[in-house]
């Protein structure tokens, strides 16, 4: 098995080189800066290969020979599709770590016939909040059967962000752009249908706004719901204006390392049928940057020995959800799915 790595200088990067390392997963690392990658391989011997977004071809080679491509390389609405589309044309299975709504919607939108074609699975958002909780709604939908209102809460804390998370957050996407799927359609909305959220961990209700989280786009794929929505946990009112660029530039690149492992969080997800049943499903975990690294890993080593349906696919599409989330559990994360 080899997996090709794109983004691997970069925060989130430098996590799966290591995640990949210790698996003992031969990778080759891409990008356009050789010191940078070969500063990210450090002593692991993982091959580096020099590719420029803006020259496919070069994309291409730098792919060729791979089984998988992991790119953890954003904001992905503006550089995931070049790494989308080189990894099909080279034959490669591909997983990212996006967060972006939108962006997500454009995969499947955009690539799910030439993946088919190519006979390779392309799987979007296998990070901490995407895989997590598409799965997790697969589960609670499965009990519930046909649901009506499915809604999906997280919540960050203790911990901090990478500039490069904060580089992907578009403010008019994240907040009122925010979408969400009713009677077969994704549309834009206005506010939120809960206000606060009574998180698993949590002693008193959260306060929570409307949010483009990564399931909404993915659930109603294979989850039959009426209307599903997503909110986030605790204040982004300081997010909602965008940060200036020369402030983002000055922020450290990401958590130190004992602020990451001691970061967490929460997924909490509440489905009513339509008989009125309620089923809810909780995830909970430590360190989502360094969770994100083993998400995204399994992923792209599932795809080569296990195989998936050719297309683009929603994590519960290319992966059985409960075996998925069972690793997870291995990995210090708690999940459960409870009635009432």
């Amino acid at each position: 098995m080899k997996i090709a790595l794109h983004g691997a200088s970069g925060y989130t990067g430098r996590l799966v080189v290591a995640e990949l390392a210790r698996r003992d997963i031969e990778a080759v690392l891409v990008g356009r800066d050789p010191e940078r990658l070969r500063a990210a391989a450090g002593s692991t011997g993982f091959e580096v290969r020099i590719a420029d977004l803006g020259d496919q071809d070069s994309l291409e080679s730098a792919f060729a020979g791979a089984d998988a491509v992991i790119n953890t390389a954003g904001p992905f609405a503006r550089l995931g599709a070049p790494v989308v589309r080189a990894a099909i044309a080279a034959a490669a299975h591909y997983v990212d770590t996006t967060g972006e709504q939108h962006y997500i919607q454009e995969v499947f939108d955009t690539f799910t016939g030439a993946a088919v074609d190519a006979g390779v699975t392309v799987v979007p958002a296998m990070a901490d909040d995407g895989g997590p909780s598409d799965f997790i709604s697969h589960l609670v939908g499965e009990t519930v059967g046909a649901v009506d209102r499915l809604t999906v809460a997280l919540w960050y804390r203790d911990g901090g962000f990478s500039r490069g998370t904060l580089r992907s957050l578009d403010p008019d996407r994240l907040f009122d752009g925010a979408l969400r799927y009713e009677n077969g359609d994704w549309t834009t909305y206005g506010a939120a249908s809960h206000a606060t959220w009574r998180f698993p961990s949590g002693d008193v209700p959260v306060g929570v706004g409307k949010a483009a989280l990564p399931p909404v786009a993915t659930v109603p794929r294979h989850v039959p719901v009426r209307r599903m929505e997503g909110v986030l946990g605790g204040s982004f009112d300081a997010l909602k204006d965008g940060i200036d660029p020369a402030v983002l530039d000055s922020l450290p690149e990401g958590p130190d390392d004992e602020q990451r492992r001691q970061s967490r969080w929460t997924i909490s997800v509440e489905a009513t049928g339509h008989d009125g049943r309620i089923v809810c499903g909780e995830v909970e975990g430590m360190d989502g940057y360094g969770k994100t690294a083993v998400i995204a890993v399994e992923a792209a080593r599932r795809l080569v020995t296990d195989g998936a349906k050719p297309g683009v696919l929603a994590p519960s599409q290319a992966f059985d959800p409960e075996s998925f989330m069972d690793f997870l559990a291995g990995h210090g994360v708690r999940w459960q799915v409870s009635e009432g």
